[in-house]
């Protein structure tokens, strides 16, 4: 019984993990605040949010699951743009 319940607590987080993925591999090549080519490019960071948006979306993902961390990461990425103010948020 143990092993089925690891196996379906496998597939029910499988969407989580492959959405979390593609957002640290977003880190990594392409934004801003994360990947190798933006230290030289913006020394202080680019993102006026604390954590960046991206790492906002993988902590949100991480603590409510797919759909709604899925849901939570796009309001603060629509939220994101050049008039806002910024802050602190918490996923």
């Amino acid at each position: 019984m143990p092993v089925i319940k690891k196996a379906l607590r496998f597939i029910w987080h499988l969407p989580r993990k492959g959405l979390m993925a593609l957002f640290r591999l977003y880190q990594k090549v392409f934004s801003p605040d994360h990947s190798f080519w933006s230290k030289s490019a913006f020394p202080h960071g680019y993102c006026p949010f604390q954590p960046t948006c991206s790492q906002y979306m993988i902590d949100s993902l991480q603590k409510h699951g797919a759909v709604h961390g899925l849901f939570k990461g796009m309001w603060r990425i629509f939220r994101c743009h050049p008039w806002t103010e910024g802050g602190v948020d918490e996923a």
